[in-house]
């Protein structure tokens, strides 16, 4: 049995408790928030972007509550740190957990800079213990099918892909959001979920080109970029969360194959996957567990397996904020850069 202590009470904290109690052979162990807040379970005042926001309520009978982090981490019955906090803080959180001797989940993206990413990679392979970024999206069903689709070239090779996350600025956690010092702005919070899986699809791109603008964070709020990669299709993606207040949420792609076009777009909730192919418009099952459940029972698995996760790894999640600051000095220079 593996024992949560969960650090970061917002919006993401509660989305990852609904998640953990799902998954078997795990336990939530203890909380921990600085400040005290929902430390006695209840986050019915919590919401966010994406998923049920149907209220939570955590039986805390058997469940510790810590505003002291240090406290968490002397808690034998803690055997992994879910890392849930604000992104500047997730270095020395991570360090602290796996010097405890912790393995660690770590909410996304995995650090500020890749630099620090890198020396929480370090950390975990000294420690001997699992560090895994949540980039739930490689975990999400409708991206499920497009990673199986084009690794089986079942519709030819892609010809071009187009991938969109856009939202209206953050209406929790305002102060660490709309400092783009720590925050990283939407490049970092909600764009890099679609370059990680860009690399993902496609290998590590040769080169961005990128422009973005900031609008309420200081850092990039609004960016696009296109990526050179090695198979030479035309790859895009375009983040934000600069749109105006009651635009709400939206993510979509479209992949251009040589046989067939995947269009995705989560603003169809009843069928969001459609797949063009043969003069038809067919409808794709992308009925599953959530990307944040099928992430947490990967982990686990590879705990149980004493094995790295195989589906996304700390080196990815280096990665990911290595493009990323490609990107952003490509807006900022106007020049195109090699990531």
């Amino acid at each position: 049995m593996h024992g949560i202590g969960l650090i970061g009470l917002g919006f993401m904290g509660a989305t990852h408790l609904k998640a953990w109690q799902q998954v078997p052979r795990v336990r939530i162990a203890a909380l921990c928030n600085p400040s005290g807040r929902h430390l006695d379970g209840d986050f019915t005042d919590v919401a966010g972007n994406l998923g049920a926001n149907d209220p939570l309520k955590l039986d805390m009978t058997e469940v510790h509550g810590y505003r002291s982090f240090d406290e968490m981490l002397a808690d034998p019955e803690v055997t992994v740190v879910d890392i849930c906090t604000p992104t500047h803080t997730h270095r020395d959180l991570a360090l602290a957990a796996l010097k405890a001797g912790k393995h660690v989940l770590c909410e996304k993206p995995m650090a500020r800079t890749s630099e620090e990413a890198r020396e929480m990679t370090a950390a975990a392979r000294e420690a001997g213990r699992v560090l895994m970024p949540a980039m739930c999206l490689r975990f999400w069903p409708g991206w499920l099918w497009l990673k199986e689709a084009v690794d089986s070239n079942r519709y030819g090779n892609v010809l071009s892909a187009r991938f969109t996350r856009l939202a209206e600025p953050p209406a929790w956690g305002l102060g660490f959001f709309f400092d783009g010092a720590k925050s990283g702005g939407a490049l970092l919070d909600l764009h890099i979920h679609d370059t990680d899986f860009v690399r993902y699809l496609f290998g590590h791109p040769l080169k961005v080109e990128s422009a973005g603008y900031t609008k309420v964070s200081g850092a990039i709020d609004h960016v696009a970029t296109r990526y050179h990669v090695a198979s030479g299709a035309l790859v895009y993606a375009e983040g934000s969360w600069a749109m105006a207040r009651g635009f709400g949420f939206r993510m979509a792609y479209v992949v251009n194959f040589e046989h067939a076009t995947a269009e995705y777009d989560s603003a169809r909730l009843d069928n969001p996957l459609q797949l063009s192919i043969n003069g038809e418009k067919q409808i794709i099952d992308c009925d599953g567990p959530s990307g944040h459940l099928a992430q947490m029972t990967h982990f686990i698995e590879a705990l149980d397996n004493g094995t790295d996760p195989s589906i996304v790894t700390a080196e990815d999640g280096v990665a990911a904020l290595e493009i990323c600051e490609a990107e952003a000095a490509c807006a900022a220079q106007g020049k195109p850069g090699a990531p």
